[in-house]
């Protein structure tokens, strides 16, 4: 048997168990260790990325959770931060009466994400002054992502992430959405109304802050739309979460 056939076989067996596969490989009751060694870094690598999860679950489910997700998505990159990408999708279909979850879950791997996004640095207010209104793009931070919720999966995360006592799971307003980047080396995030994560949607799309602040209008009126156009922009650049205006 060559090496490269060997190493498939164990690799075949950590990820089946299956008997046959241990036969092939000629081992005896010890190479159980090795079985035990994958699936308990496994389980371990998942509970470090959803450390909120583990909390919000208790150790007891989640590691059931985490041992099915175990055998139906083994790991195929080389790379253990990669592993739990699926994770989020996985747990709402064991817990689809309970969608914070999912969306705790959700919140575990894109902060964790959003820590090893693109670095960026944020523009500071007098960067705006070289800007032509009529024309300007504003393009957020690299690290930005935006997350449609349900829940107050957020508030629940929150409670959790300072060792306070979180709030009951409950539905979230329609159409709530979060904000999740990073101020320097710190992820944070917060909730956005409807007219924000639409203004940072168009932005995004590359549509110019004149033809956004026309779009605003639509809804809210020419006064208004202006308003809270500033108001945002304004807002967004003290929280660090505009790259460039240009």
């Amino acid at each position: 048997m060559s090496l490269l056939a060997l190493q498939r076989d164990f690799r075949d067996w950590l990820v089946t168990g299956e008997d046959s596969a241990a036969a092939a490989l000629g081992g005896g009751p010890g190479t159980a260790v090795y079985q035990n060694n994958y699936r308990t870094a496994l389980v371990s690598s998942l509970a470090e990325t959803f450390q909120r999860l583990v909390l919000w679950l208790g150790e007891e489910d989640f590691e059931m959770a985490a041992a099915r997700y175990i055998d139906a998505r083994p790991p195929s990159s080389w790379t253990l931060d990669a592993y739990g990408e699926d994770f989020t999708d996985f747990v709402a279909t064991l817990w689809p009466d309970d969608p914070e979850v999912a969306e705790i879950a959700l919140i575990d791997w894109t902060v964790g994400q959003v820590f090893v996004g693109m670095d960026s640095c944020a523009l500071c207010a007098e960067g705006l002054s070289v800007a032509d209104w009529e024309t300007a793009v504003i393009h957020p931070v690299p690290s930005l992502l935006v997350l449609p919720i349900r829940t107050n999966a957020d508030e629940i995360w929150q409670a959790l992430a300072t060792e306070e006592t979180p709030p009951p799971a409950e539905m979230a307003p329609r159409g709530t959405a979060l904000l999740v980047w990073r101020q320097g080396l710190e992820p944070v995030f917060r909730r956005a109304e409807a007219h924000e994560r639409d203004v940072l949607a168009w932005s995004a799309a590359g549509e110019g802050f004149a033809a956004v602040c026309a779009r605003l209008a639509d809804t809210l009126g020419e006064e208004a739309a202006v308003t809270t156009a500033g108001t945002l922009l304004g807002r967004w650049l003290a929280e660090g979460m505009i790259a460039a205006v240009g």
